[in-house]
């Protein structure tokens, strides 16, 4: 392996450490010992949560593989995994709000044991009811805790400010540190131990079914709206009505769409953009290094938060610009260095720079993971949180399994970067119309140019699965380079 490679680690591993060894009073919050006990409760729980998803992650297609199935048949299924999430999911995950959400992070546990448990079988059949049975985990996942979580720290009467503690540490700990562990952790099973493809799913399964005994000993219910009264459908009708008349929570969730569009492709391409001559390069420890740049985020935004100035609205405007530009270097180096024609052998210089420009997209991605909790937290109504939340979802997952259906394609080298940009680039827009939205709230004239900002938001999300055909073509053949690097610890899925 390339000094480079452990340059940047190295480099990285010092200012997170750094970060979190100088930070003054200022940048930490005072907090009760009944607070910290309860965000550790919940830091465990969500670490064991997560650690049973990223387990999963690196040896799904290898596993598929193994079992004889092609890419076409794959493909298949990683579509059900999402289609399950964006219908069976968003109504699995609403009923959170009725049902409970203690309840519903027990059926996310149950649910993905299951999943885990299909993976022992050879069947298509079978391996498409895990597949299904994922997606409506996935769903009770991003949406679940975080409703558990927002309600019972105010039901317990902690200040609201604590919030964003718990959300900068849980990013830190579960979409940072975790998720190197578990990729070593699986690595160590299937290559060291040699205990075969299915092993880290059973290791997640056991890690889930931890998890679920915490919960179930330790957490007390918390609802949405537990009213008889109120169906499924009144649900859902009361979740769009309150998208559609405040343009604050109308706007939160184009921009949450709108990154994470952006983050996906990012996950589908970043190693065709790094290895376009079929450059050998070390992918697990490549996404390790992701991770780490995703850690340094989140303890930056834990830092911002923990400050009453910036407001989230106005530093958000900055990530989204720092993720755009950040996106756009591999096509400006495309312009000012030659692209080499040479297959094969290790990574050019043009790529390095690449990777300095992909770690600095996750550092911000570990900012908005956060912050965008804390926004969740402040604009959308206790009473349809979940519900909410799984509508916000819905575009991001039409537009995965459209990804995922042009799997036959193939894709120009270059191309994907204005269709990667373009996804932060409207958020930035968003956020700039939210924030001063929020400036200009007493304002009548601001109330009605809402209205305005509420069209263009939807117009932004029709454009964006439905207008640019040439960008599904681009991103075709990144789903095979996708799936298959996470035989080699990728780990993102």
């Amino acid at each position: 392996m390339e000094a480079f490679y452990y340059l940047v680690f190295g480099a990285l591993s010092a200012v997170v450490l750094g970060i979190e060894l100088s930070k003054t009073t200022k940048d930490r919050i005072n907090t009760s010992p009944a607070f910290n006990s309860f965000k550790n409760n919940y830091l465990v729980v969500y670490s064991l949560m997560m650690a049973g998803d990223w387990l999963q992650g690196p040896y799904v297609y290898f596993l598929y593989t193994t079992y004889g199935f092609g890419k076409g048949d794959i493909g298949q299924l990683f579509i059900a995994g999402f289609g399950s999430s964006m219908l069976f999911g968003t109504i699995v995950g609403s009923l959170a709000d009725k049902q409970g959400r203690r309840r519903a992070c027990v059926t996310y546990c149950i649910t993905y044991i299951l999943s885990c448990i299909t993976k022992h079988s050879p069947q298509y059949r079978i391996l498409m009811i895990g597949r299904i049975l994922g997606g409506i985990a996935t769903s009770l996942l991003f949406s679940s805790f975080e409703s558990w979580l927002v309600a019972e720290h105010n039901k317990r009467g902690f200040e609201q400010q604590w919030l964003s503690l718990t959300f900068s540490k849980a990013i830190f700990l579960g979409n940072g540190l975790v998720a190197i562990l578990a990729g070593l952790f699986g690595n160590l099973l299937v290559d060291t131990l040699q205990l075969g493809p299915v092993a880290p799913f059973d290791a997640a399964a056991c890690f889930l079914a931890i998890g679920m005994a915490v919960i179930m000993s330790s957490w007390s219910e918390n609802y949405g709206d537990p009213s008889e009264n109120k169906d499924l459908l009144a649900q859902f009708r009361g979740a769009a009505v309150a998208i559609a008349s405040d343009e604050k929570i109308a706007l939160l969730g184009a921009i949450q769409s709108l990154f994470e569009g952006s983050m996906y492709t990012f996950v589908f391409l970043w190693t065709p953009a790094l290895s376009p001559n079929d450059e050998e390069i070390p992918h697990g420890f490549i996404f390790a290094t992701f991770m780490l740049a995703s850690m340094l985020g989140s303890s930056l935004a834990s830092r911002l938060m923990a400050r009453s100035s910036p407001r989230v609205e106005s530093y958000m405007q900055i990530v989204f610009v720092v993720s755009s530009a950040s996106l756009l270097l591999p096509i400006v180096t495309s312009f000012l260095l030659p692209p080499s024609k040479v297959k094969g052998g290790g990574i050019s210089f043009s790529s390095c720079l690449h990777i300095l420009g992909f770690c600095t997209f996750e550092a911000c991605v570990g900012i908005f993971w956060p912050s965008i909790m804390k926004m969740r937290s402040q604009y959308i109504p206790e009473e349809a949180r979940s519900t909410i939340m799984n509508f916000f979802r819905i575009p991001l997952n039409i537009f995965v399994c459209i990804v995922l259906y042009n799997v036959s394609q193939c894709f120009p080298h270059l191309r994907y970067v204005r269709n990667v940009l373009d996804f932060p680039l409207r958020g930035i827009y968003l956020a700039e119309e939210a924030h001063d939205d929020c400036r200009q709230a007493k304002d009548r004239r601001a109330v009605d140019e809402g209205k305005g900002y509420r069209g263009r938001a939807t117009k932004h999300l029709i454009n964006l699965y439905t207008a640019d055909r040439r960008f599904l073509e681009t991103t075709s053949k990144s789903f095979y380079t996708f799936v298959v690097l996470p035989t080699r610890c990728e780990g993102y899925m």
